[in-house]
């Protein structure tokens, strides 16, 4: 398993498996629904929700158009503070300085807060392939790792299993990791809940060395901030006398005045609550409070090229709320899985295919997986229209002969347009032949009517009735 799931198939071929799986499907229309509708009377709450939505988008890309000024600001309050950045051009340039601070501290485990960023680059099996044990401690990515499963959303990596198969998980697997689950364990939330507390206690407690990600980080001061639900952040960043954060570069925010804007829509966006129960910041170090070296591995990896393109950089706003993942019905049915990287759903769809280009398969055929319905866009809360950036990867791929046969169509019907009198020709001709079509389409074509018939064909052109019923009437009056 890795970070960047390599060597999946792509996007059809994946859905179609998971579409055909009764109980993921059961559980992702459960979980999604019901997040999507506490959120919604989350955000009915304000009455300026519109206007801080414009903020949010302002600040980011007032922010990514400066990002260089920015990211020095944040590095110099950083290094006053006691802390020490470290630029990561790419994964393994990330991998090899985190690896290489864990094992200057002597040691040969890490306790982790739930972080996208170190899943993008596959950091936890580099440091086990270096010898380093990495324990997850968000409840969701714990029950992932024991499962040796993959994330299937932003939010909830777990949503993909039921309480029925997390008790299967804990029973079978938790004395591989550490403490065992309780004998006679239950699917009751709270023994789940409470059998995981015990589980990774021992971890937090015996820890030297932390490693998370951050929500944010404010350029004026140097603070990071992480927003939590369930006290595993707070422990991990408070308790190793080392901390080690691995941040994206998108993710720096110029005043703390910005920060207010986002720590109102985030909660809400996400798990659909008015504050999260867990906000912790820190600036760079302190005696006697907190770890005694803190470092800020800078990732990019891709972000600087996704900056170069006028239309694509909006994918660089996100906030991970998912919020695009609970209301998008490819989503839903297909789940996270098929997407192929630890960035599903529609935000991913758009940020994965830039971040890793659109050479392999997989990548290739993410900016199709989608309706194009722009739900996703509705709730986005810093305005990222994703319906907008497909369209635009789409002509990508297709420029690049991902799609040669699309594009060979595509571009005969631009002419055809521009042309009435063979448009006029081709339509009475497809009219006349229509009893010889066929319901579905042959090679390449064919993908898009396995599950769709082609339309049936009238016997005369629009406007050839048209002529015949109006356009006397009009002569008339």
């Amino acid at each position: 398993m890795t970070g960047t799931y390599l060597g999946m198939p792509a996007f059809p071929e994946a859905a179609r498996e998971a579409v055909g799986n009764s109980t993921l499907r059961a559980n992702l229309r459960h979980a999604t629904r019901t997040i999507r509708e506490k959120r919604a009377l989350a955000v009915a709450e304000l009455d300026d929700w519109t206007a801080l939505r414009e903020a949010g988008k302002q600040i980011k890309d007032h922010t990514l158009r400066h990002l260089d000024t920015y990211l020095l600001q944040l590095e110099e309050a950083v290094t006053a503070a006691g802390g020490t950045v470290h630029w990561a051009q790419d994964a393994a340039e990330a991998n090899r300085i985190v690896t290489d601070l864990v094992r200057a501290t002597g040691e040969t485990e890490v306790v982790k807060v739930k972080s996208m960023a170190t899943q993008e680059i596959g950091l936890n099996e580099h440091l086990a392939a270096e010898g380093i044990t990495a324990y997850e401690t968000d409840l969701a990515e714990l029950i992932v790792q024991l499962a040796d499963d993959r994330p299937s959303h932003i939010l909830v990596p777990a949503i993909h299993r039921n309480r029925g198969e997390i008790r299967d998980i804990f029973r079978e697997r938790m004395g591989d990791w550490g403490r065992p689950a309780p004998e006679g364990l239950s699917d009751i939330p709270a023994e789940l809940a409470e059998a995981a507390r015990l589980h990774l206690r021992d971890k937090f407690l015996r820890a030297k060395v932390g490693v998370s990600g951050a929500n944010f980080m404010v350029a004026e001061t140097g603070t990071l901030v992480v927003v939590e639900s369930e006290g595993n952040g707070r422990m991990c960043l408070t308790l190793p006398e080392t901390l080690i954060s691995v941040v994206g570069i998108e993710k720096v925010v110029p005043t703390w005045q910005d920060l207010e804007v986002f720590l109102q829509t985030l909660p809400r966006s996400s798990t659909a609550e008015r504050m999260n129960p867990y906000t912790s910041m820190w600036t760079g170090t302190a005696d006697g409070d907190g770890p005694r070296d803190f470092h800020l591995v800078l990732l990019d990896n891709g972000r600087t090229a996704v900056l170069a393109d006028e239309v694509g950089r909006q994918a660089l706003r996100c906030i991970r709320c998912s919020a695009c993942l609970n209301v998008c019905p490819v989503y839903e049915r297909a789940g996270g899985h098929a997407y192929g990287s630890v960035y599903p759903g529609p935000i991913g769809a758009i940020l994965t295919p830039q971040l890793r280009g659109t050479a392999s398969e997989v990548d290739a055929s993410l900016p199709y997986a989608s309706t194009l319905c722009g739900a996703c866009y509705d709730v986005c809360p810093v305005a990222i229209d994703i319906p907008e950036v497909l369209v635009h990867l789409r002509e990508q791929v297709a420029d690049q002969g991902g799609h040669r046969v699309e594009k060979a169509v595509l571009g005969a019907a631009a002419w055809a347009f521009d042309h009435p009198a063979v448009l006029a020709t081709a339509q009475r001709a497809a009219s006349l032949t229509r009893a010889l079509h066929p319901s579905r389409l042959p090679g390449p074509g064919r993908a898009w009517t396995d599950s769709r018939d082609l339309p049936q064909l009238p016997d005369k052109p629009f406007r050839d009735w048209w002529k015949r019923h109006h356009e006397g009437k009009e002569d008339a009056q």
